[in-house]
């Protein structure tokens, strides 16, 4: 079968353009109205997309004075939307930082089976220092520590998805059996961040374990991609550089035994649609003349990590002192992604917050529909992407646009489905259902079942025993 494209949807409020909200297209209440993102997922369905993505954010992003702030829970809105679809992918954010490992593997089972199997989980560590005051630290995280903390996040997520075999529910009513439980086992893990015992109180669910996948290109984030991920979101400005990307993270997956393949590079794009070139460019200045100067500041002060103020608005990125890369604590791939822009096309402080105004430094094309298709389809033949997260800057207009107009020429030149051919989110990445580790560990005797009459062993887990009821 001919190789063909991903494509997600990767939704923000009311588009990726910071000043969307005041465009009169923009209904701002809608930002919190679960009909608004039913409708969008449903926009994405008939376009066959892959999935529909959303970020997620544990402070308040920018300055809620000029900011549109969305500030929903990714899971409970796509628990929501799961009830209105019925073939779309449902990705959420969840931070390893400030969430638990038993809670999110609960948390993603659910979803995938509301969904019948449509959950992926997007993995971050969280960037910023108001998210850290948040959950009770005076600081940050250092960036290395954050990224070992994902990893065991990871594997006591894996081993609580696998600690119920695919058979293990029986559901005999006649005897009076629901699950066999020398197929339901504890996972007993002990680790440098977390201490769980499981097993889930989930059943394993329709895809076994939802689709991982992450977000960053530091070379902490690269690494953790190439054990764990099975789709990695990113951001480039250039053909280039999103080519030595993939190749890299195609080769450390490699490296690490396992399939490049099944590791899928999804850049982001922002597309900025008209019927013609004028079209689309008028649409450009509409929502560049609506942009807060003093927000744009606040923001990509926040990505450099150096304070800037009104009088550097017209300072070229390159006369700025910036720190090096390895000095920063928050979203390195970000800060090395916007510094070398500025740097690389001579920009100033102003033209750089116009340009992330639309996309926070994903690439922006603006254009027609055949130009668009054409440039998502040199990325894709040309070794730099499997696919792409499509950012509309503009919600739901640009959404309905880019399905009703890009899509359709994508299929024409045969890049993308026409119809759904599975039901799972697996099954659009063409990615296999992972079988359970535990299961496998029983097999050669490394995993311990669930005691179900004898209760657990005092000292077992090195806690108390919790004395059985007795009768009254």
């Amino acid at each position: 079968m001919t190789r063909q494209l991903h494509l997600n949807a990767f939704l923000l409020n009311l588009g990726h353009h910071e000043a969307a909200w005041r465009h009169p297209a923009s209904d701002p209440t809608r930002a919190h109205d679960v009909r608004h993102f039913v409708e969008l997922a449903q926009i994405a369905e008939r376009g066959t997309l892959d999935s529909i993505f959303f970020a997620d954010g544990v402070a308040i992003r920018g300055n809620v004075r000029h900011n549109s702030q969305g500030g929903l829970d990714p899971l409970a809105i796509l628990n929501a939307v799961a009830t209105h679809t019925s073939r779309i992918g449902l990705i959420a954010t969840v931070s390893t930082t400030f969430t638990e490992p038993f809670a999110t593997a609960r948390a993603f089972a659910t979803l995938d089976h509301l969904s019948g199997g449509r959950a992926g989980w997007n993995i971050v560590t969280s960037g910023t220092e108001a998210e850290a005051r948040n959950f009770g630290y005076e600081q940050h995280l250092e960036h290395r520590v954050r990224y070992e903390r994902a990893a065991e996040f990871v594997d006591v997520a894996t081993k609580l998805w696998d600690s119920w075999e695919d058979d293990a529910l029986v559901l005999d009513q006649a005897a009076g059996v629901y699950a066999a439980t020398e197929r339901v086992h504890e996972v007993n893990h002990v680790g440098t961040h977390f201490r769980v015992q499981g097993p889930l109180n989930v059943p394993r669910s329709p895809q076994g374990r939802p689709v991982l996948v992450q977000a960053g290109s530091s070379e902490d984030g690269r690494d953790f991609a190439a054990r764990h991920a099975e789709a990695i979101f990113t951001a480039w400005q250039t053909l280039g550089e999103a080519q030595a990307f993939y190749a890299d993270v195609k080769r450390r997956a490699a490296a690490a035994g396992r399939d490049p393949e099944r590791l899928l590079v999804l850049p982001g794009v922002v597309p900025v649609l008209g019927s013609t070139e004028a079209e689309a460019r008028r649409l450009e200045r509409e929502l560049e003349e609506l942009l807060v100067w003093d927000h744009g500041l606040a923001q990509l002060s926040g990505i450099l990590t150096v304070p800037l103020t009104a009088d550097d608005l017209d300072r070229r990125v390159a006369d700025l002192d910036l720190p090096p890369e390895a000095e920063v604590n928050g979203n390195r791939s970000r800060f090395t992604l916007v510094a070398d822009l500025g740097r690389r096309e001579g920009l100033t402080v102003r033209q750089v917050i116009a340009r992330l105004g639309g996309g926070r430094g994903h690439r922006t094309f603006t254009g027609t529909p055949e130009q668009v298709a054409d440039t998502l389809e040199e990325w894709f033949r040309g070794g730099a992407a499997d696919g792409f997260n499509i950012m509309p800057p503009l919600l739901p207009s640009v959404l309905e646009a880019f399905v009703d107009h890009v899509v359709p020429i994508l299929r024409d030149r045969g890049l993308f489905r026409r119809e759904y051919t599975g039901s799972t989110l697996r099954e659009h990445y063409g990615l296999p259902r992972p079988a359970s580790s535990v299961a496998a560990g029983r097999v050669r005797g490394g995993s311990r079942l669930l005691q179900a009459a004898a209760g657990t062993p005092d000292g077992a887990f090195g806690g108390r025993r919790i004395p059985a009821p007795t009768a009254s």
